[in-house]
């Protein structure tokens, strides 16, 4: 699909690609759903760079970067902090834990059980986490990007489907290009040893925010939107059809692509555009097989032989 990324933000994905070569919409689209305010997903096998993504997206976006390597056995306060007896002091105090950051990688997120999956569920959409009855509230932005291999089932636990619909958008970065390859084979890893500046501060970022979200959606667009949620509740191809939380996150998404593209409203091909990063992993087959590409297509087919 054509789209033109505006010059506010190739030099951003110009600096991020020296690391994830031959990916410029996989990086725009994670520029995408950050200005959104929501939260990413990358499904992949291991070695095509989810984590570089992350490092070089954070220090491009000049946020604070934390990461967790989920395991089986790490427990919910090992993400969110513990309260501990302090005998010096003769009273309790709160030790933060590594989601007291900007920007998250949560690494293997499925290797983890259920219990600690959820420990990030209040973190990613509220933003404030509650310990013994005591709520803190995260640094702003914060913005969680998780990775998990959707190929390995040993040691690994399936993401419930109210985890799932925190993550705004999920995708896959895939295999580079011949020619990709080929540069990122010559010039070895070195690349990914070189840290990116960052191109934007504070107020920079909550201004793109606010661009974002500021961006209008015609009636005709909002009419196209309402039928493609209508599809998934009631076309009978799926257990269950996208919620309002589904809704909002594909309206948030549509809006950001366009504010990517500089301008203050969304046409139909943004809405293609995200439609199936936005949806897939919150809807399943009755049939138990699941497609990003399958059910973007099973959706616009039907909208556009309606309109």
């Amino acid at each position: 699909m054509n789209y033109t990324i505006s010059p506010d933000f190739t030099p951003i994905i110009d600096a991020i690609e020296t690391h994830l070569v031959g990916k410029r919409e996989t990086i725009a689209l994670s520029l995408a759903t950050f200005f959104a305010g929501g939260h990413l997903l990358l499904e992949d096998i291991p070695g095509v760079g989810k984590t570089t993504l992350a490092k070089a997206l954070s220090q491009a976006l000049g946020l604070d970067f934390g990461r967790i390597q989920f395991t089986s056995d790490m427990l919910p306060s090992d993400i969110l902090g513990v309260n501990y007896y302090n005998q010096k002091e003769g009273d309790f105090v709160f030790k933060k834990g590594p989601i007291f950051t900007s920007f998250l990688l949560a690494d293997e997120i499925n290797r983890s059980m259920p219990k600690t999956q959820s420990a990030l569920l209040q973190a990613m959409e509220e933003g404030i986490i509650t310990i013994d009855q005591i709520s803190y509230t995260l640094k702003k932005p914060f913005f969680v990007m998780a990775t998990q291999n959707p190929y390995e089932e040993v040691g690994t636990f399936l993401l419930p489907s109210s985890q799932l619909d925190r993550f705004m958008c999920s995708f896959s970065i895939g295999y580079p290009d011949k020619d990709a390859e080929r540069a990122i084979l010559k010039g070895g890893s070195k690349e990914q040893l070189v840290k990116t500046q960052a191109m934007l501060d504070t107020k920079q970022i909550e201004s793109f925010m606010q661009k974002a979200s500021s961006v209008t959606l015609s009636d005709t667009l909002l009419d196209f939107l309402q039928a493609i949620i209508a599809f998934t509740r009631e076309s009978g191809l799926f257990e269950y059809g996208l919620s309002t939380r589904g809704a909002l996150a594909l309206t948030a998404m549509v809006k950001s692509w366009a504010m990517l593209q500089g301008r203050t409203y969304a046409t139909a091909d943004d809405l293609q555009m995200v439609t199936g990063i936005v949806c897939a992993h919150r809807l399943h087959f009755k049939e138990g097989t699941t497609t990003m590409l399958r059910i973007s297509h099973e959706i616009f087919s039907k909208i556009h032989s309606d309109t």
